[in-house]
């Protein structure tokens, strides 16, 4: 194998290996920070001797197997070690040596499971949780995880060095949440992992509509999570809701990269294997208990997925579900989201109605599709001047340019 070809290798175990591997070094040093070092020296070391002597059989477990051993140096060089250095160091060279067929293997889920929680530690800011999720949990580099969110690599590096920091000060435990923290916990994860994913489907700023690296990022993760907690309806309920959206990619975006609406879009394109992904995670949610949020934006999705022509979607239930999640989780964005099912079912003057009241919410103000909906059914109700208007308003909202250039020339198309 030539050494370009070893180097994409590598890249390829670290971007698989590197979650499950800081999350067993986790365990054993209790510190996330550090857990990330040793991995880090056990792929330099990787990147100096796997291309002489070729990609070992099971490369996770050599990495593990190596990034101990660094651990034991690490924590043995320095002058004073306390007495919780001294134990960890002991309880590492009374580890057994790695079975290299299954040394990934052993509390691997308990281990992932533990670094999720942990990286999506409310004690974080939400800005600091996305970026140290992807960069311990989705194997992305600091410079992929800035560009991915269009930020200075200095900034997101600064980011990541504080979460690390913050995690250690705040003393935050390697262990699954129960009890009544577990629930709240569990929401600030989906919340991460969600927040990622519609990064990627409705970038909110740039040149691109939609960054599909990022979504897959977020599959990836929700994926992992249905692993370690499949008894969780809420998390069937995000993989099922990513996994529907998704399915849409290939028909969202024209051959100029222009945004496709989804009345305009060719279902023909839409990737049928992850719509049946995406029932079957829903089904799933929903022989575990009541829908929450994220099955019920599912469910949504779902009627668009079920329907072979915009014609035949079911709207009235749209608008029903709307209700429900309404109740469950209300918030201006949900009840704008009703308007337009509203609209759908019932008529351009019910959704309007809702629309005109939500023009009085503060939290709206800045938000640009408030008036691209508006916008919409005004046109549908004939009033174009008005519609136009409100398209334009919308363009200069948006930091996203594809989207602008759409709002404008809705704008353009107003009698």
């Amino acid at each position: 194998m030539s050494a370009a070809a070893t180097h994409r290798a590598i890249d390829a175990v670290w971007r698989i290996e590197s979650p499950r591997l800081i999350a067993g070094l986790t365990r054993m040093v209790r510190d996330v920070g550090l857990a990330e070092d040793l991995a880090q020296d056990a792929l330099v070391i990787a990147l100096e001797r796997w291309p002489e002597s070729g990609v070992p059989e099971n490369p996770g477990a050599w990495l593990m197997a190596t990034a101990k051993h660094r651990a034991i140096d690490v924590l043995r060089r320095g002058q004073t070690l306390e007495r919780k250095q001294e134990e960890i160091a002991h309880e590492l060279e009374t580890w057994p040596e790695p079975d290299l067929d299954a040394a990934l293997d052993d509390d691997i889920g308990d281990d992932l499971l533990r670094l999720v929680f942990t990286t999506c530690h409310p004690v974080l800011s939400t800005e600091a949780r996305i970026a140290l999720t992807l960069r311990l949990l989705g194997g992305l580099t600091t410079s992929e995880v800035a560009r991915a969110f269009l930020a200075p690599e200095a900034t997101v590096a600064q980011r990541i060095v504080r979460a690390k920091r913050t995690l250690a000060e705040a003393h935050v435990p390697f262990e699954v949440p129960s009890g009544a923290e577990l629930a709240p916990r569990l929401a600030s994860v989906l919340e991460v992992v969600y927040l990622v994913f519609n990064e990627g489907y409705s970038a909110t700023a740039g040149e691109d509509w939609m960054r599909p690296a990022l979504c897959e990022d977020a599959l990836r993760l929700g994926r992992t999570l249905t692993g370690i907690l499949p008894k969780e309806p809420e998390v069937h309920g995000l993989v099922a809701l990513m996994e529907i959206q998704a399915s849409r990619a290939g028909a969202r975006v024209g051959p100029r990269g222009e945004p496709i609406l989804l009345g305009d879009q060719d279902r023909a394109r839409w990737d049928h294997l992850l719509v049946r992904r995406g029932l079957a995670a829903l089904e799933r949610a929903e022989q575990l208990g009541a829908l929450g949020p994220y099955a019920l934006q599912a469910a949504i999705a779902a009627c668009h997925a079920r329907a072979r022509t915009p014609e035949e979607t079911d709207w009235i239930r749209i608008a029903a579900l709307y209700d429900a999640l309404a109740q469950l989780a209300p918030s201006p964005v949900v009840e704008l989201n009703r308007a337009v099912a509203l609209a759908r079912a019932f008529g351009p003057a019910a959704g309007l109605e809702l629309v005109d009241e939500l023009t009085r919410e503060p939290s709206l103000a800045g938000y640009h599709l408030l008036p691209s909906v508006r916008g919409d059914l005004l046109a549908r109700l004939g009033r174009h001047d008005e519609a136009r208007a409100e398209f334009e308003r919308a363009a200069a909202l948006t930091s996203n340019a594809r989207e602008r250039e759409l709002l404008l020339a809705r704008a353009r198309a107003s009698p």
